[in-house]
C-alpha cells in the first residue's frame, strides 16, 4: 500500500513503455514523459524549464516566482536542449531536472484513486501493452503531438495518450490531465457548489468542499469520461497534418462503467 503514499521509484525499477513523473516548483506542478529505456525519456514540452507555458503574458508571472529547472551546463548526452519544443527525447536526468522520480499508476480502483488526493498521479484507465506505448511515443517523437496547450494539450495529456490512446473528442472541454482535473476541482468546490450554503460550520464546509473535490476528480478521470475515443496514433497525426486518415481509424471506447 505504498503506492497510495508516494508513487516514487528507484530508477533501477524502470521499464521501457513507463509513464513517468517529476515535481517541479515546489510541488506546485509535475512534468510527464514516457521512459522508452537505455536511460532515454520522451516528453511533451514547450521548452525546457517551460513545461507548465501558457503562451501568454501569464508565463512571466510563473516564471518569475521560482528559479528555472534549466541550470545553464549542457548536458554531455543531450546536448542543448533549452529553446527545443514539442515531443522531445531528453536523458532521464536532463528530464528529472534534479527532482524525485515517480512512476503514475494505471487501472487503480475507486478506493486507491479516492485515496490518492493529488490529481496526476493515477488514473482509473488501463494502459495498452508496453509495444504498443512504445509504438506511440516513439511515432509522436517523429510526427509531433499538436501545439502546447496547458489546458488541453500538455505533458500529462501526451502521456496519458502514449499509455491509453484515448482523446477527448469534446471542443469545450479540458485533456486528459489529472493535474487540471484537480484544479477544477477545487475550484468548483471552493466557489462554485451550491451545497455550501447548506452548513455554517469549519467541519461542515471543509466535508462539502472535500467531497466535491472527490467527486470533480473521479468524474473528470480518463478512465471514466465518456467524452473519449480511443484514435490511433496515425490518425491522430493524419488529422493534426491535414492528411487523410486510414481507413477505420477511429475505435469508439466501450466502457463498462455504462
Amino acid at each position: 500500500m505504498m503506492g497510495v503514499f508516494s508513487n516514487k521509484i528507484d530508477r533501477e525499477e524502470l521499464k521501457p513503455g513507463d509513464h513517468i513523473y517529476s515535481w517541479r516548483k515546489a510541488y506546485i506542478y509535475a512534468h510527464h514523459g514516457i521512459y522508452v529505456g537505455d536511460g532515454k525519456v520522451i516528453h511533451f514540452t514547450r521548452a525546457a524549464g517551460q513545461e507548465i507555458g501558457t503562451g501568454t503574458s501569464l508565463d512571466w508571472i510563473l516564471f518569475s516566482s521560482s528559479s528555472r529547472s534549466n541550470t545553464g551546463t549542457i548536458c554531455e548526452r543531450c546536448g542543448d536542449q533549452s529553446k527545443l519544443h514539442g515531443v522531445i527525447m531528453s536523458c532521464l536526468d536532463c528530464f528529472l531536472a534534479g527532482g524525485n522520480l515517480y512512476r503514475f499508476d494505471y487501472a487503480v480502483s475507486p478506493a486507491f484513486f479516492f485515496a490518492k488526493a493529488r490529481g496526476g498521479t493515477c488514473t482509473l484507465a488501463a494502459s495498452d501493452s508496453s509495444d504498443d506505448v512504445l509504438h506511440r511515443t516513439k511515432y509522436l517523437l517523429n510526427n509531433g503531438f499538436g501545439v502546447y496547450c496547458l489546458f488541453k494539450n500538455n505533458c500529462e495529456d501526451f502521456a496519458i495518450y502514449c499509455k491509453t490512446g484515448l482523446l477527448v473528442v469534446t471542443a469545450f472541454s479540458v485533456g486528459r490531465s489529472g493535474q487540471l482535473a484537480s484544479l477544477t476541482a477545487a475550484v468548483s468546490a471552493v466557489a462554485s457548489s451550491p451545497l455550501r450554503f447548506l452548513t455554517t460550520s469549519v467541519s461542515g464546509l471543509a466535508v462539502v468542499a472535500s467531497g466535491m473535490y472527490c467527486i470533480g476528480r473521479y468524474v473528470s478521470d480518463i478512465g471514466i469520461r465518456r467524452d473519449v475515443e480511443k484514435i490511433p496514433v496515425e490518425s491522430l497525426v493524419a488529422k493534426s497534418s491535414g492528411q487523410e486518415e486510414p481507413e477505420a481509424a477511429t475505435e469508439t471506447v466501450e466502457r463498462s462503467q455504462r
